[in-house]
């Protein structure tokens, strides 16, 4: 599956796509291998160890994506890259669940709202490249994009700490009340909140004590234990363990092992890579091999994900309309907050594996939906920025400057 990872996204990357994209194809060419009479590697679809690897890489790519976002950066986003956030938070939510409505009327509400919420997710790597490319990261737009998608990742967490917290304390429809749907709401901000604010004032203090080992391998070994206690913890509290995971990888800044890196050690990401490059691609394949091709034989469900992903795109196109700067292209903002990538899986997936009236919330049929919504999404982003970008340098459409 290593292998298989990698050589998928090698081959995706030459094409100029993000090489998540070639691990998840070669997850989905592997779990269909049965179409065309190999069934050995079927059983690897419920194998309990290779479960457990990909949530552990889930947890570890979140505490990465977390160390990646600085807490200065979080509490600093502009009102626009606010706003826009919250639209392309709101929106898709809302549309997915009634887009599930109606095209999966027998579907209960549980799972039109674990498809709403796996909208809100957005993954802005792929959108950084092609700005990068374009020679426009130090513009109003891209800007805007990246303080929205630091706000995105947050409110989205958020979103899906309150859909597994009301998934893991309701235990059927009877459940379920508005005063426990608010409390989850509130525990799952003030479990982020508290966490940040406990650990950032305990963790520079073990990290400074801890400093004074000499055994090889005590800063990596710390952190991962920093963020598996707070997986943990989140978790306990009928929480998304990645909550845990993100909240642990914020509170984490250089200046807090210093004293390591003084003495020729590597930063955190650094040590943190070997680990990441085998357990990651694996939870991407298993991710790829619980689809079901077969699935997109049945009409309605080809009709629901190509309607789920014009849903999608829509839903996070509005994030343009929150930039309130004079002069920019909400357009650009808009579609550059498209992609769902990897959070996007991380939702799906988590979809398809809890329970729900002892049923999984999403069933095949809607996890392949919303896998290809996935893929989708992403491929699709760069040829649309890239569109509008060049639309602005055609003639009669620049702008005036203003005078």
């Amino acid at each position: 599956m290593i292998v298989a990872a990698k050589i998928g996204g090698e081959l995706v990357a030459r094409a100029g796509q993000p090489p998540v994209l070639g691990e998840l194809l070669m997850g989905i060419v592997l779990g269909n291998l049965g179409l065309f009479g190999f069934t050995a590697l079927e059983p690897l679809r419920s194998n309990e160890f290779l479960n457990v690897a990909a949530e552990i890489g889930a947890v570890l790519l979140l505490f990465e994506t977390g160390i990646e976002s600085e807490l200065a950066e979080l509490l600093s986003v502009g009102w626009s890259a606010l706003l826009a956030a919250i639209l392309g938070s709101v929106t898709p939510l809302v549309m997915g669940y009634y887009v599930s409505e109606l095209l999966i009327p027998d579907a209960g509400w549980i799972r039109r709202l674990v498809v709403g919420g796996t909208l809100t997710a957005t993954s802005v790597g792929i959108t950084a490249r092609v700005l990068k490319d374009l020679h426009k990261t130090d513009t109003k737009e891209a800007r805007i994009i990246f303080g929205a998608a630091v706000a995105d990742d947050v409110i989205g967490l958020v979103v899906l700490g309150v859909i597994t917290g009301i998934i893991t304390a309701g235990g059927g429809q009877s459940g379920i009340t508005w005063t426990r749907t608010l409390w989850i709401i509130a525990k799952a901000v003030l479990f982020l909140a508290g966490a940040i604010a406990v650990a950032r004032a305990g963790v520079p203090r073990v990290l400074r004590y801890a400093s004074r080992l000499r055994v090889p391998g005590v800063l990596v070994g710390l952190c991962i234990a920093f963020c598996f206690v707070l997986s943990a913890l989140a978790d306990g509290a009928g929480l998304a363990p990645i909550l845990g995971a993100f909240a642990a990888g914020v509170v984490l800044e250089e200046a807090h092992y210093q004293p390591f890196l003084e003495r020729g050690e590597r930063t955190i990401r650094e040590q943190l890579f070997p680990i990441n490059t085998l357990l990651v691609p694996v939870f991407f394949v298993v991710m790829g091999m619980r689809m079901d091709l077969t699935a997109f034989a049945s009409w309605s469900v080809a009709a629901f994900a190509a309607l789920i992903t014009v849903t999608a795109i829509l839903g996070k196109a509005v994030c343009g309309l929150g930039a309130l700067e004079r002069g920019v292209d909400r357009l650009v903002i808009g579609l550059g907050m498209i992609p769902r990538g990897e959070v996007g899986l991380i939702f799906a997936g988590l979809g398809a594996t809890l329970l729900f009236d002892g049923q999984p919330v999403l069933d095949r049929s809607t996890y392949s939906a919303m896998v290809l919504m996935v893929l989708l999404t992403t491929v699709l982003t760069p040829p649309l920025l890239k569109a509008a970008f060049a639309r602005n340098r055609k003639p009669g459409l620049r702008k005036e400057p203003a005078r």
